[in-house]
């Protein structure tokens, strides 16, 4: 089974492609179109801003590449920035138009007592709805999350679990194949890589 990672400039490239390895998959980091199409299944990762990572997306053709593959029914993963590319749009640094295939936009955690940002570091989990699959056979625990901004789901069926820094964060998102996690799996010890297992087993499952 083969996992492409999606290259276009911006990503912790490395560290997921390490973690696919680990669980037993072949993973493939590239900027192909034919070949992510082709995979069994395609991670989107990312670091940096939102609007420097969508140019990227634009200038290589992958914005569109990852667009079919969410329509073709591939199963899609969002890591940290890459799952807020996934939202329609962010306001981070301007007003920034995203790849639409979730619906929600990425706002700034707003100032409050003893919260600083970026919110940086180890968090708990909280399931929502434990019965997806992505979740599946899991408990609820710690993951490492490194952030600024967050998601604000346009549809409340899409968020599958929050953590809470001051008020209920986002981290986990799904629609049907598609899905995202806020926080670093890979760097979030067994729960992460767990998770991660869970989404790479999605494809072997539905054949």
């Amino acid at each position: 089974m083969t996992v492409a990672i999606v290259d276009y400039g911006m990503g912790n490239l490395h560290s997921v492609s390490k973690a696919v390895e680990r669980l037993g998959y072949t993973s493939l980091v590239t900027a192909d179109p034919k070949e992510i199409l082709g995979a069994d299944s395609v991670i989107l990762p990312g670091v940096g801003a939102f609007g420097d990572a969508m140019e990227h997306l634009r200038a290589s053709g992958m914005d569109v590449v990852v667009q079919a593959a969410a329509a073709a029914g591939q199963p899609l993963l969002g890591i940290c920035l890459g799952m807020q590319l996934l939202f329609s749009g962010s306001e981070e640094h301007g007003k920034h138009t995203g790849l639409d295939i979730l619906p929600g936009s990425v706002v700034r955690f707003a100032p409050r007592d003893g919260f600083k940002v970026p919110h940086m570091g180890w968090n708990k989990l909280s399931f929502l709805q434990p019965e997806s699959p992505l979740l599946s056979g899991l408990t609820e625990g710690h993951v490492y999350f490194v952030h600024s901004y967050h998601v604000l789901t346009g549809s409340d069926s899409d968020l599958l679990a929050v953590t809470d820094y001051g008020h209920p964060v986002t981290a986990v998102v799904g629609r049907n194949h598609v899905y995202g996690m806020q926080f670093h799996p890979e760097k979030s010890g067994e729960l992460g890589i767990r998770l991660l297992g869970n989404f790479l087993r999605l494809r072997r499952e539905q054949a």
